[in-house]
């Protein structure tokens, strides 16, 4: 398999391979121009030559877009293999580029958000046992920060007190988001218009920049759903999905 890095040149001719690949579609420009605002921040996005949801995408954790402590550690944004690129030891390459990226910096780990049973749209934690990480923190909500030091000093990263315990004080829903996840751009706004047709409460949060993210009070900031003040999920909602929810 032949891998592709992403800069600022190729950027706007690469498929980025978790989105359609029309480049006037909102999900794919949004998502880009997220990239190449944190591509001066040291943000790495590495992907299959063919097109498909093979990928990593990894950041210095303290300009990473999540309310973590992390110092000196590399933070995993996501690393997805799927459909037929499975079962090949892609999603090994991947993350052993990464491990070897992040050692020549003078990194001293690896961290990533999952949980105990798989979650959609965190990373696989069979995957991560595998390969040697560990949990170094657990959020109320069931998220959790695994991590892969280099040293056997190297200090465990943890969540920020916003992120460890979830909530807000707002009634009806209040959903925060970023464009680091190209499928906001879209679904954000059909939930919006949903939510106003039914009359139910509902405020969105664009987060659109690392200060902001970084005291989100959810460890998970691309997308984060509360109801009446309680984490619901960060699975992004399609419209089926926000109404079985209201139906709930």
């Amino acid at each position: 398999m032949e891998y592709i890095r992403i800069t600022k040149e190729n950027l706007e001719q690469e498929h980025i391979c978790c989105a359609i690949s029309n480049n006037k579609d909102i999900q794919v420009s949004s998502k880009k121009a997220w990239l190449k605002d944190r591509l001066d921040e040291g943000l790495v996005f590495l992907k299959s030559k063919e097109r498909g949801k093979c990928f990593i995408e990894y950041i210095p954790a303290e300009n990473a877009w999540v309310p973590i402590e992390a110092p000196e550690y590399m933070y995993i944004d996501c690393l997805w293999v799927s459909g037929s690129f499975k079962g090949h030891g892609y999603a090994n390459d991947l993350l052993g580029y990464c491990i070897e990226d992040s050692k020549a910096k003078g990194k001293t780990g690896l961290c990533i958000l999952s949980s105990a049973k798989k979650r959609g749209f965190l990373a696989d934690p069979k995957f991560l046992k595998y390969k040697g990480f560990t949990v170094a923190d657990e959020s109320d909500n069931g998220i959790q920060l695994w991590y892969l030091p280099f040293t056997p000093d190297a200090q465990s990263p943890k969540f920020r007190e916003c992120a460890k315990h979830p909530y807000t004080e707002e009634d009806g829903y209040v959903l925060y988001y970023t464009h680091q996840c190209p499928f906001t751009a879209k679904y954000v706004p059909v939930i919006e218009e949903i939510a106003k047709a039914h009359g139910v409460p509902f405020r969105s949060v664009h987060i659109q920049d690392r200060t902001t993210a970084q005291n989100t009070p959810s460890p998970v900031t691309t997308y984060a759903l509360f109801k009446n003040g309680s984490y619901v999920t960060n699975e992004i909602q399609s419209d089926k999905k926000f109404l079985k929810l209201l139906e709930e």
